[in-house]
């Protein structure tokens, strides 16, 4: 393989293990402060318990978050140096924007949250819990508001073949801003409702029956079951803003070739881009022009149309969109039935945890990172399919790369190929280590107990 596709392969390496854990953080941050909150609330310790668990998950998950964002950003100089000379005037500012407003309030509030629950006021270590989440949610802000652009660029003018900012509210809330940081938030909402449900049914498959498990489990699937109807509506949206300004993404994802009426929805295909045509079709008729045009003789764009007079070929590769697009999808379904049916059953005569049969409790534990798996699905559908762009229109992936000797860079992509191996398999281990040593001790009671509250009192669980 050449410099640009080994480049290609490692900086999607390194964003596919760098986008775990924000995809985890995002969510658990606010997931802990409504455990705080509903602490304060009523002094109930399971409650405190499942805050105590999770927020080491949390930790742990920042950390790697941060170590792995690091790495990834040296790339822009050392794998992608055109980008920055060309849009840097855009992507520098938005990414410092990230930092002075996301992570520096994340960094300073997170000790406090991790260590100062018996050491300051209840009501500043629930601030600083808020801050935390607040943090995240902004780191995710700029960081989506930059890939968006990249996706749909508005606000800038090209001189000499540099971008400049005219308009910067333009920039910031792009045409499909909105949709993908919508659809990122909801993301990292089941990733972690899952990620709840999965420990919390691993915790009780071994015995653990204390109030902080059971109460992580219910709002894990009752989560997961309000979000993934949300999400399937949302990701809708996304799809017809994406048909509106990247009509070639939408034409690979649904492996499509002419521009046609009446197209189906594939639900199995090996797309074949020598012939340019389907092998093995097996598909619902006219269902793609319904969900796309909403009527079934509407007319879905087609891959040919992206191809010049000469030959080259302004689409993206085909069968990696297609088939990551049904794996996202098909593992939102999954989430959808498993969700709906634990919830179904705990609220069934109101038997909670004890009406889940005891199959669906093995089920939820490897979903447990399904999030993790429609998560890169996504995004590998959203960025393999703005091939052969890396800003739509404005720049190529091939004008960017860096003139380096592809040795280089397949040395050095294998030696993160391999730590990223073991960081991950560490990282779960860790994680099914923490959940099988649960929750250590009683919980410490705050140094300033907010008014009202009987301070660890206990409460029936349920």
């Amino acid at each position: 393989m050449d410099t640009l596709m080994l480049s290609r392969i490692q900086f999607g390496a390194n964003i596919s293990f760098h986008i775990l854990f924000p995809t985890i953080t995002i969510a658990l941050g606010w997931v802990l402060l409504f455990f705080k909150l509903r602490y304060n609330a009523t002094g109930n310790v399971r409650w405190m318990e499942a805050y105590r668990f999770w927020v080491k998950v949390f930790a742990l998950s920042f950390a790697m978050g941060v170590v792995s964002g690091i790495t990834m950003s040296f790339q822009f100089g050392t794998n992608w140096p055109g980008f920055m000379e060309t849009v840097g005037n855009i992507a520098g500012p938005l990414l410092a924007y990230e930092v002075m407003t996301a992570f520096f309030l994340e960094a300073v509030f997170l000790g406090i949250m991790l260590f100062g629950f018996s050491r300051v006021p209840g009501w500043l270590h629930t601030l600083a819990t808020f801050l935390v989440a607040f943090g995240t949610s902004m780191s995710a802000f700029w960081i989506i508001v930059l890939n968006s652009w990249m996706h749909t660029p508005q606000g800038f003018e090209m001189r000499e073949g540099v971008a400049f900012a005219t308009n910067w509210f333009e920039i910031i809330f792009n045409p499909s801003m909105p949709y993908r940081f919508t659809h990122m938030m909801l993301a990292s909402g089941l990733t972690v409702a899952f990620l709840l449900a999965g420990l919390s049914a691993f915790r009780w498959l071994l015995g653990d029956r204390s109030n902080g498990v059971r109460v992580t489990l219910k709002t894990g699937v009752y989560m997961g079951a309000l979000l993934i109807p949300v999400q399937i509506f949302m990701g809708d949206m996304h799809g017809l803003n994406t048909l509106e300004y990247q009509p070639q993404k939408v034409a690979a994802m649904e492996g499509n070739w002419e521009t046609q009426s009446n197209v189906p929805l594939l639900l199995f295909a090996i797309p074949d881009e020598e012939a340019r045509e389907n092998r093995m079709e097996v598909g619902i008729p006219n269902m793609a022009s319904i969900i796309l045009k909403h009527k079934a003789d509407g007319v879905v764009p087609g891959l040919n149309d992206f191809v010049a007079e000469d030959g080259t070929v302004m689409h993206p590769p085909v069968a990696p969109v297609f088939w990551s697009f049904r794996i996202m999808v098909g593992t939102g379904f999954a989430m959808l039935f498993l969700s709906w049916a634990a919830a179904f059953l705990m609220l069934r005569k109101k038997r909670g945890p004890e009406g889940i049969p005891t199959f669906m409790y093995y089920a939820m534990v490897p979903m447990a990172f399904s999030g993790w798996v429609a998560t890169l699905a996504g995004w590998y559908t959203t960025e393999i399919g703005r091939q052969p762009w890396l800003v739509q229109g404005v720049l190529t992936t091939e004008m960017a790369v860096a003139d380096v000797p592809a040795p280089f860079v397949g040395t050095t992509l294998a030696a993160y190929l391999s730590i990223y191996a073991l960081l991950l398999a560490a990282y779960v281990g860790v994680l099914f280590f923490l959940a099988r040593k649960g929750v250590d001790g009683d919980v410490p009671r705050p140094r300033t107990p907010l008014s009202g509250q009987a301070i660890a009192r206990e409460i029936p669980a349920e």
